[in-house]
């Protein structure tokens, strides 16, 4: 078994400290609790994929553009002639 130096910041030895007062468990027990619940969650497959998440996302109807992204020169005054009715 080895045996590890760990730095911790204030905010995490608050943390810390506050694991070991609500569970009761040791110091040592709380990061290896937190060593085997990292993994675990990095094993896991995730729910959904990018692809599903993005099927997901509400995009509008789009379509509304008046000109590409390369000439926005144009739609810019496109859309000011359209807006004044010149």
């Amino acid at each position: 078994m080895a045996t590890r130096t760990v730095r911790l910041d204030d905010d995490s030895e608050e943390i810390l400290n506050e694991l070991v007062q609500g569970t009761g468990l040791s110091e040592s027990a709380v990061v290896k609790r937190g060593l085997f619940a990292l993994r675990d969650r990095l094993v896991q497959k995730p729910d959904r994929s990018a692809w599903e998440i993005y099927q997901a996302l509400d995009l509008g109807p789009g379509g509304y553009a008046i000109a590409p992204s390369t000439d926005t020169r144009r739609g810019v005054q496109e859309a000011i002639r359209r807006k004044l009715g010149r």
